[in-house]
């Protein structure tokens, strides 16, 4: 597939010149410590894997690290909105209510989101209208791990891990012994309230232990957001009326929806409390946490109510009805979610090891697919994973570690939409990552076995799978300032339960899917090559990466038709993917100004580009795989407030794979102020202004981009105090 950033040349050229007009007064003195710069935050260290303790700037693979403040500029109610506009990064974009990361063009099980270093344990990698039960606007730092990360987290995240991490179960004590944050804000697109809440406090001191409470909450409540023009794309109203022309039955004729994306609602609360004892060598604590949430599904995917005789109920009149008579019920989701987390740390003299770290999570999660006020289809996912990482004492040149992950899933769909069977299914994964080093060499191994296995009891099937996966690198410091490095790697993965047992009609994605229960493992061959440079004023980070598969899983259209869907099998072919992504920063000075001090001017770039082909005849395209991106921003900063604005921009996708529809380039103009206006630099009043110029954005990724688009202008204002 080629992405081509072309078009839009008038929108962007608006865009590039309203930010330069704020560059240029930025620079100037005039404005400008939210997010660290691109040199500070290489030295920051990861805590995620086996990266922990290690320089972002000293990674072999692709790492990105997000600080609590960069997470709140970026917030966007979902993970997947909030993570888009980062480096090789997209998402699935299901409407306000679900969204997930998509990582260098690759999405669902090949895509793990962790919270605390243990999986999500929900239903989003089923579908992509399925929201993820993470909560962005509490997380404290979010890493996101590129290339060979599955070997200590699994085969379903061999294209990569989104780990977010807060202090729901403390490992420290806060100073003065308490310490809080709180947070509101408003949102103009969709007439938006949000609030969080947070704290730690220190409630017993016993000699050499100390007990620690923990409590939070969040809430957001959002109507349907509004829209640049129409919902659907000029390219599927033109083919829709094509056909309406080519049929010989009357149709009347309905209003398109303009202005407003309807049913694009959002409803969500949750909550946390938990205690954690720390003790001189460690520390150990628990949490229960809460989430309910209601959100609307755009894109009219409603059945239509029929009863034993197949006419229609007419119990309102004032229902739309379709070309088939039959009554178009608006979809919400509703769910729900409790969870029980346990984690500890503990150093001593293990033998072989220095250090032992447990983590273990089980949920309840149940989401229940409304058509109107009428119940469609119920998911529960009752679940649990545990892990168990011992690190090695290591030596002058070299330490490692060594763990087992255990995962258990009892996963069933009952209803209308219940394309997937109920299923069991189990994982159990063994790894050893090492790292050794001598003068200005680093070389890192890698190695993990993992058993996985299926029960499906109403088809009396059951699969189990053993894989093997494994990796090597070798990074070298050029200098002081610059690093340099390469890996290869050998991953394989098992087939998802939706991959093997789906049978199906799925409305979320207008298909009736069809497994395949001979599929075997997809095993991808790669190289990946990084290189960073940090000295003076300019810093740059880049990566380059070529991976090829034996049996990719995908989707296909089938050209029949079941339940008057088109039908889509899984299959497996070949398949190849590379492209790479870079950023860069230049220091362009400090300026004093008075009566605000030293300000800091930087500005940075950043782009990415992928490319992926099948081995099969006739159409050898990718699936939504991601638009070229780029971003352009330049930001001031001091200790009074920080100011930044910069443009967004996607590039078009015209090669498509079969029952897609090519995707226009577009580019957001966005901006943000945060004014700290008190001697207590805790209190912030900040603004954030998306899009602009109302521009009209498709994401190619998401299935329902020719029915929703992405939000128009929006203004969030907010107030945050931390204390």
């Amino acid at each position: 597939m080629k992405n081509y950033i072309s078009g839009g040349k008038a929108q962007l050229s608006r865009s590039l010149l309203l930010s330069t007009a704020i560059a240029t007064f930025t620079a100037s003195g005039a404005l400008a410590n939210s997010a660290p710069p691109l040199e500070d935050q290489l030295e920051e260290i990861i805590v995620s894997g086996a990266f922990e303790g290690r320089k972002l700037g000293e990674t072999i693979l692709g790492a990105t690290v997000l600080n609590q403040d960069e997470i709140l500029r970026r917030l966007n109610g979902t993970i997947g909105e909030t993570l888009r506009s980062q480096p090789g990064i997209s998402s699935t974009f299901f409407g306000a209510g679900a969204s997930r990361p998509i990582i260098r063009g690759l999405a669902g099980d090949r895509i793990r989101v962790l919270d605390n270093g243990i999986g999500s344990i929900d239903a989003s990698a089923t579908s992509p209208d399925h929201a993820v039960a993470v909560e962005p606007a509490l997380a404290e730092r979010i890493e996101i791990l590129r290339g060979s990360a599955m070997l200590m987290y699994g085969s379903s995240a061999a294209g990569g891990v989104v780990n977010v991490i807060d202090s729901r179960i403390p490992s420290a004590v806060p100073e003065d012994g308490f310490e809080g944050a709180v947070r509101y804000g408003f949102t103009s697109v969709d007439n938006g309230h949000e609030a969080t809440a947070a704290f730690n406090a220190l409630i017993g001191d016993f000699d050499s232990t100390k007990i620690l409470l923990h409590g939070d909450y969040f809430y957001r409540d959002t109507e349907d957001y509004d829209i640049p023009g129409f919902a659907e794309s000029a390219r599927l109203r033109a083919l829709e009326e094509e056909e309406e022309h080519d049929e010989d039955e009357d149709h009347e004729e309905e209003e398109e929806a303009f202005g407003t994306l309807e049913n694009s609602f959002v409803e969500t609360q949750g909550g946390s409390g938990g205690l954690s004892f720390l003790f001189d060598n460690g520390f150990i604590g628990f949490n229960i946490r809460q989430l309910d949430s209601l959100y609307g599904v755009p894109g009219g995917h409603g059945h239509g109510h029929e009863d034993e005789e197949g006419e229609d109920h007419d119990e309102d009149e004032e229902h739309d009805e379709d070309e088939h008579g039959e009554e178009e019920e608006l979809v919400s989701i509703d769910l729900k979610q409790t969870r029980y987390d346990l984690t500890g740390e503990f150093s001593s003299d293990l033998g072989w090891f220095s250090k032992a770290k447990f983590r273990f999570g089980y949920s309840d999660y149940k989401h229940t697919e409304l058509e109107g006020d009428e119940v469609g289809t119920v998911f529960s996912n009752e679940g649990w994973e545990g892990r168990l990482d011992l690190v090695e004492k290591g030596g002058d040149n070299w330490k490692g570690s060594t763990g087992i992950q255990i995962r258990s899933r009892d996963f069933s769909a009952i209803g209308a939409e219940a394309f997937v069977p109920p299923a069991d299914s189990s994982q159990v994964g063994l790894y050893t990552v090492k790292e050794y080093t001598t003068g200005d060499w680093r070389f890192d191994f890698g190695a993990r076995y993992e058993h996985t296995s299926y029960d499906v009891q109403e088809q009396n099937l059951e699969r189990s799978f053993d894989g093997f996966s494994a990796s090597v690198g070798a990074g070298y410091d050029l200098s002081e300032a610059a690093f340099a490095g390469v890996s290869v790697f050998r991953t394989e993965r098992a087939p998802s339960t939706e991959e093997l047992f789906s049978n199906g009609p799925h409305l979320a994605t207008n298909a009736f899917e069809v497994g395949n229960p001979d599929l075997g493992l997809e095993t991808a061959t790669g190289i990946e090559a990084t290189f960073t440079y940090a000295t003076g004023p300019f810093s740059f980070v880049g990566n380059a990466y070529f991976t090829t598969y034996d049996d990719f899983i995908y989707e296909v259209a089938t050209g029949a038709e079941e339940d008057e869907l088109p039908v889509f099998e899984f299959r497996a072919n070949g398949a190849q993917i590379y492209g790479f992504e870079a950023r860069a920063e230049y220091h362009v000075g400090t300026y004093n100004w008075d009566g605000v001090g030293p300000v800091d001017v930087h500005i940075d770039g950043q782009f990415d580009l992928i490319e992926a082909d099948l081995d099969r005849g006739g159409n050898d395209e990718l699936p939504r795989l991601p638009a070229s991106s780029y971003l352009i921003g330049i930001e001031a900063t001091s200790d009074l407030f920080d100011v930044r604005t910069e443009v967004e921009g996607y590039g078009s996708v015209s090669d498509v794979s079969e029952a897609e529809l090519p995707t226009d380039s577009f580019a957001f103009w966005n901006a943000f102020i945060a004014v700290r206006p008190f001697d207590d630099k805790n209190l912030s009043f900040e603004l954030r202004a998306n899009n602009l110029t109302d521009s009209t954005g498709r994401q190619h990724t998401s299935f329902l981009k020719d029915v929703a688009p992405l939000p128009g202008r929006n203004i969030r204002a907010s107030f945050r105090a931390a204390f």
